[in-house]
């Protein structure tokens, strides 16, 4: 029996890993490029993906499609694809494997069920496959089994039953905890900053609290590289907390720091072109000249 033929959209550092996982496992990958970026299509090559060059197109060849973006593109790339669905007349599994609410979950699933295609709910939680192992894709939906015959395959996956949502919480509640704790020891440090105690304060936390202060050392000056992506994350978590009726304030203000970050001259950076030499110190005070205030 011959492997189902996986879509990616899109291939950015999370796609074209998961897309390199697949083709590796035998799979053909393919991808839509209309209109995006030359190190896009790069992500793409490395991974071994094939250009459709439109999404009707994409439709007709895939057997399964891996949505795979930022989360404010979410419900739009599904009804994109409904419609090309209905051009091409063919119905492959779609499976939103974005960073949503369960509420913006279930509206990709509207989308996609009025087509007539199966959906399937999904959040991914770890690295890229490539970039250390143990990547897992949360799954959930009334019909789940074509993600489980992918388990193994350069990723693990977990099925949390039959209900759309399920796996888009696991998300949400996932990243509460790492992307709001760094978002913290960012407004933690930065308050510091703009009170003139960053010194004092490091030196402090060199004593009572150095796995924290290590912590903040690696990640605050890289932050600024996925700000503008995370920043619609936060806002997905915000609204899950407050659909469980648990507060959503950590999360608006989990936002605000992206934004801020996403304002700074290292927003420009890729995960790839990070300037490794730049210190946690030298990143707050250029972060300390944002104003809190401009969106």
């Amino acid at each position: 029996m011959s492997l189902p033929v996986i879509a990616i959209l899109m291939p950015g550092d999370m796609g074209h890993g998961v897309g390199a996982a697949l083709s590796g496992a035998g799979h053909t990958v393919l991808t839509c490029l209309a209109g995006r970026s030359k190190a896009t299509r790069a992500l793409a090559a490395r991974a071994g993906m094939q250009d459709t060059q439109t999404l009707p197109g994409l439709v007709e060849r895939a057997d399964i499609i891996l949505s795979i973006l930022p989360p404010s593109a979410a419900v739009g790339l599904a009804t994109e694809i409904a419609a090309a669905m209905r051009e091409a007349g063919k119905t492959p599994i779609y499976v939103d494997c974005n960073a949503i609410s369960p509420a913006t979950a279930r509206a990709a699933a509207d989308a996609i069920s009025a087509a007539g295609a199966v959906f399937i709910d999904a959040g991914i939680i770890g690295l890229a496959p490539g970039k250390g192992g143990g990547t897992r894709f949360y799954v959930s939906g009334p019909d789940v089994s074509a993600m489980l015959a992918l388990d193994g395959k350069g990723f693990d996956v977990i099925s949390l039953g039959d209900e759309v949502g399920r796996a888009s919480a696991m998300k949400m509640v996932y990243a509460a905890l790492t992307k709001g704790t760094w978002t913290l020891q960012t407004a933690v440090m930065l308050a510091a900053e703009k009170l003139g105690l960053t010194e004092e304060l490091t030196a402090e936390f060199a004593f009572s609290q150095k796995p924290a202060l290590d912590a903040m050392r690696a990640r605050i000056p890289r932050l600024p590289a996925d700000s503008g992506r995370w920043i619609g994350e936060m806002e997905e978590i915000s609204a899950t907390f407050a659909d469980a009726g648990v507060t959503s304030g950590f999360h608006d203000g989990a936002a605000d720091i992206f934004r801020v970050l996403a304002q700074t001259p290292f927003a420009a950076e890729t995960r790839e072109t990070i300037d490794a030499n730049r210190t946690m110190e030298d990143a707050l005070k250029v972060y300390a000249q944002v104003d809190m205030n401009k969106d």
